[in-house]
Parts: C-alpha cells; structure tokens; sequence
C-alpha cells in the first residue's frame, strides 16, 4: 500500500533524503521549501499525508500546521512534525497545533515506515467514508458533519497487569476530565465490547499477556477495531513499540510520561476514532435514509422496486405464490384542503402505523408517494392477500384518526386492490399494473373496499 506524501523543509538536501526514502518504499512524493507553498501544494494535489518541518523562515511548520487544519479542505490531511528539536515542549506545541506526530531528526527508517504505515490505515478508511458521506451530502440525505461531536472528554481503557502504574495513569486522566477505567477496576475486558471507548492505553510491560497478540486480537475483532491503541514504551526499546505500530497500533508514548504529551495524544486520537465512527454512523444512516420515508418511517419506492424484483426471481425459482397489495386513502385531498397539510401528515403517519401492525415480519410495507401504500406478500396466494386486505381496511376504518395534537378526530377509510403473480412470465410491470387497476374499481365501485385482478 503506498501513499502520495507531500515533504516539506526550506533546506533541499533534507527534502531530497525524505524523497529518497519515501520512494525507495514505492510512494509518491510531492515537495515544498516554505510555509506558503505548502499550503498551496496541499490545495491542489490533496496529499494522503504530510510530512512538515518546524523550523522554517517565515511561515514555521506550527502555523503551517495550524493552517492546514482551519481549512477544511485539507484539515483530514494527517500532519507528521518532522524537525531536530527534541524538547518535550516542542514535541506538545506540534500536537497541540494539530499534528498526528513528531519525529525527530535525523529520521529512522523503520520509525518513518512504521508511522506512515499506520496513517495510511486510517486514511483508507477515512477517506472511503469521507467519499460516501459526500455523495449523501450531494443527495441531500445528511448534511455536513458538525466537528463539535469529535471534541467531548474522552473515554479510555487503560490496560495493564499493574495495579499502582494503572492506577497512577487512571487518576492522571481524570484529573484532565476524562472517564477512565483500568482493567484492574474492571476485572476484564467486557467493558470494551459494552461501553464505546475511545482509545486503549496498553503497557508493553505487561508480564501476565503478550501485548503483541492482544493489538493483532483488538484489530481482528470488529467491535473493537476502529478504537486508536497507545502503547506505553521504554524509550530505549522502541523495537517492540515499532512492531505493535505495525501490527495495528496508532501511537505510543515513552515512560516517564509527560502529562501534557498525554493529554495531546490523547486528544488525537479520540478525536480520529471518533472521526471515523462518526462518518460511519452518518454514512449507514444516509443509505437507510435514501431508501425510508421520513415522514411515515415506512420503506420508499425504491426499497420496493429492488424487493419486488427479488421477491419475483424467489417465487419464480421455488414455485411459490406472491401477491401485493396497493391501497390508497379515501378522499384524501379533502383532509388536506379542510384542515390543512399537518392534518394530512397526522393521517398518514397513523395509517403507516395501522399497516405495520397488521402485517407479517415478512410482509413489506412501502409509501410509494403521496397517499398511496403498497405492502408486498411473500408466498402468500390471492385469497389470502385478500384476507390481509381486508383485515387492513377495517383496522383503518375501525377508530377515528387523531390529528392536530388530538384536537381533532378524522374518520378515514382505505381503498385497496390485490393481484397475484400468475407465473415465469408475469413481470414486476404486469402486478404493478393489476393492483393498481384492482384499486381503480374499488375506487369507482364506492371506495372503503378491496378488489382483486387474478390476471
């Protein structure tokens, strides 16, 4: 997997190495030698990542940085601080500013690899939510994403075997408002499958598990796989840290732990696993939404017309009866024009309700537009998609409608018409057609009726 990164330092022998490393590992590199230019390049080429030095003339990588996040055309674009200041100072200034990490000059290898590895996890992943949350955007089926969600406290599990380090970290976390749990406190892990978690704290000096194996389990299980993993690291092994990194950790943080770094990396990574679930839910819930009616909570036309087609194919291949039934809402116009639209939408949530309720769990239920219903039947035949009609006519005729907050009580009264598939070469058109001819006479045959068109 490879990743277009764009380098960015003011001297050319240091952006010529990076480049001479990137490449070797088969990405595509883009380069900058200032502050201005780096902003401009990451507008118009839309890099995977970027690799920023701190220390430039004029413009330096913080405000960079901090630029590059304001804008929301390239503030998804992870920033890694690349730079030969060490002090733990300037290592939380460029987290603070935004930045996914820091690495200090001169650049290890297998370090530069194991980080570009792990953002380009994430980009994957982000950037295929970020694709269809921008086609639902387009569709108008959800809109844009509020980034004050990502920013609340954090919820972290802190794994250890050690109660008095665990604890220590717990209390440190608190203290800076977090919701923190050991897995002392918990006894074991149920929490994690439970409760939504943020990030994972794992000391890689635990002696009772092997760390390794527990990042490969995390990431194989899907309800724990999205949630950003820090390890705690000797500083003079890093071997194994670089190794868990590979295998699917997002960070990690040396002993002693400085509270400010760990307030940074903590606020990093919540906010790229909230991120991500956040594009998520908002992505499942914009194709559940292009195939609901919003106002009835019923499935739309399109959801029929895909069902209807399988339900066809099905019945087709094992021989079995499939009806539909078409039903419209008597003289609805006149509840509109008599008390007014939010009347009418009173009424058709209430019948929506009234044919989820007396229908199968197998039956599908659809607003095809207006006041119009359609509800499918798997293997069911024409007498018993009658029965069916009919027991939904009553229960509509049966009680008054409450509209206007129960100010008002409407009488309402459905009309239907039923047909059958008649066999391999009935279409989707040809049902359509004869319920929808079944419902016209019992329209002009004196409505609050049900008709049936066999073929």
């Amino acid at each position: 997997m490879t990743a277009r990164i764009l380098v960015v330092d003011d001297i050319e022998a240091n952006r010529r190495l990076l480049q001479a490393k990137l490449e070797a590992q088969y990405h595509t590199v883009l380069m900058a030698e200032n502050g201005p230019q780096a902003l401009e390049v990451a507008q118009r080429e839309n890099p995977e990542i970027i690799l920023l030095d701190v220390m430039m003339p004029g413009m330096d990588g913080y405000e960079v940085c901090q630029r590059l996040k304001a804008d929301p055309t390239t503030s998804y674009i992870p920033v890694v601080m690349v730079t030969a200041l060490s002090e733990m100072e300037d290592r939380v200034k460029g987290l603070a500013a935004g930045a996914e990490d820091f690495l200090t000059k001169p650049v290890d290898d297998f370090l530069l690899n194991s980080r570009i590895t792990a953002l380009m996890r994430y980009n994957t992943v982000a950037s295929e939510l970020r694709q269809r949350e921008a086609s639902g955007i387009r569709s108008g089926a959800m809109e844009e994403l509020n980034r004050d969600e990502v920013d609340r406290p954090s919820r972290i599990f802190i794994v250890d075997d050690d109660a008095r380090s665990s604890g220590r970290l717990a209390n440190t976390l608190r203290a800076q408002g977090h919701k923190a749990t050991t897995l002392m406190e918990a006894g074991d892990m149920g929490e994690l499958a439970t409760e939504r978690v943020d990030v994972l704290i794992l000391s890689l000096f635990a002696r009772s598990f092997d760390p390794l194996k527990l990042i490969a389990h995390f990431k194989m299980n899907p309800v724990t796989r999205s949630i950003s993993v820090i390890l705690i690291c000797d500083p003079h092994d890093k071997a194994k840290a670089l190794r868990g990194l590979e295998i699917g950790a997002s960070d990690m943080i040396t002993i002693p732990i400085d509270r400010q770094e760990l307030a940074a990396r903590i606020r990093t990574q919540t906010r790229r696993t909230r991120y991500i679930d956040i594009l998520r839910q908002r992505v499942d819930r914009g194709l559940e939404l292009s195939v609901i009616d919003q106002l009835t909570g019923l499935h739309n036309r399109r959801y029929m017309n895909g069902q209807l087609e399988q339900f066809m194919q099905r019945a087709a291949r094992g021989n079995q009866p499939l009806s539909l039934m078409m039903t419209d809402i008597d003289h609805f116009k006149a509840v509109n024009d008599t008390h007014g639209h939010q009347a009418g939408d009173d009424v058709l949530r209430e019948i929506g309700k009234r044919l989820r309720a007396n229908v199968r769990p197998t039956d599908v239920v659809c607003r095809t537009g207006g006041e119009e219903f359609v509800v499918l039947m798997p293997n069911t035949p024409g007498d018993l998609a009658c029965a069916a009609a009919e027991r939904i006519r009553k229960a509509v005729a049966a009680e008054e409608f409450p509209v206007l907050g129960g100010s008002q009580n409407l009488r309402i009264t459905v009309s239907a018409g039923v047909s059958t598939l008649q066999g391999a070469g009935d279409t989707t058109d040809d049902l359509m057609h004869r319920a929808d001819t079944a419902l016209y006479q019992a329209k002009t045959g004196g409505r609050n009726r049900v008709e049936s068109i066999a073929a």
